[in-house]
């Protein structure tokens, strides 16, 4: 049985060697993408490296944290990893470039049956700003330009909350380096306000059920009390769980299913690499994401 060698190297510097037969996989490969501390993404994930070599007949799982979303995205691309779990606007990015690289296969459900999150826009509560009103000429950062809730969105719905586009709208803009940092930039002022992402589900105060506010308040590193809500968006549907496309299609299955078991076989390992409280996954397609893929495209194109 002939076997192809060959040498991915994944955006965010990580060397692969793998087979060309799915069938042959030892190694089962894990993106992490960017915008959260890289000690908390490899802790979050480290019970899927225990969990997953025996149920999928593996020799070991591997974690890749890429330094920004682009980074996870062309790894998927490339067919050096197997597994990662995207914002929708991501896999829009993948789809686009070769709708057959990775296939989106489930996602999650919020505690109120919710398939969606928000984009959320939040200001220090010492600044004086309430409402996008009082943004008008100033500094908005957004997350990742990859990001859905941080990005895409934003750009594509705020003009109807401002009534022009958003360049003309603000004085400047810029980007976070991720969710996570770019909270923290607000804090700092180096933005005015900025775009992250909570469920909007259950207390503000909490950052809400889950998204990046609600594990910041989990890690101790953001006190809500010192933000305001100052925009949020329609619902996003939440992003997808993906998988090689060209991977064999039993591994595909059993992977699919222990991931659907999970919130019932291990809470706290879903709960842990979910980053809050979800009530489940359900099952997806490429159409459950074709308003963002259709989003994406007229952007690129703008």
């Amino acid at each position: 049985m002939l076997k192809h060698i060959f040498l991915g190297a994944v955006a965010f510097g990580a060397i692969l060697v793998g087979s060309a037969r799915a069938e042959d996989l030892k190694e089962f490969r894990i993106g992490l993408i960017g915008g959260e501390n890289e000690s908390d993404r490899l802790r979050n994930f480290q019970c899927m490296v225990e969990k997953l070599p025996a149920v999928l007949g593996v020799e070991k799982v591997s974690l890749f944290p890429a330094a920004d979303y682009d980074g996870t995205i062309q790894g998927l691309l490339g067919g050096t990893l197997d597994y990662a779990e995207l914002g929708a606007s991501g896999y829009a990015k993948i789809y686009l470039e070769d709708p057959n690289a990775v296939e989106p296969i489930l996602t999650t459900v919020q505690t109120d049956g919710s398939a969606g999150y928000y984009s959320i826009m939040v200001a220090r509560k010492d600044s004086g700003i309430r409402t996008v009103e009082d943004l008008k000429g100033k500094k908005l950062g957004f997350a990742d330009p990859d990001s859905t809730s941080g990005y895409l969105i934003p750009m594509v719905t705020l003009p109807q909350a401002i009534g022009t586009d958003v360049k003309s709208y603000f004085g400047e803009t810029g980007f976070g380096g991720g969710h996570e940092n770019l909270v923290l930039e607000v804090l700092k002022g180096t933005f005015d306000a900025g775009t992250t992402f909570g469920s909007g589900v259950g207390e503000f105060a909490d950052g809400y059920s889950s998204g990046n506010l609600h594990k910041m308040v989990e890690k101790g590193i953001l006190d809500m009390d010192d933000l305001v809500e100052v925009w949020k968006s329609p619902l996003i549907p939440n992003g997808p769980v993906v998988v090689r496309s060209s991977m064999n299609q039993e591994m595909k299955d059993t992977f699919k299913q222990f991931m659907m078991d999970l919130p019932k076989s291990d809470p706290e390992c879903f709960s842990a690499i979910q980053g809050g409280d979800f009530s489940g996954f359900i099952e997806v397609t490429p159409e459950f994401y074709q308003p963002i893929i259709d989003a994406r495209k007229a952007q690129i194109g703008s």
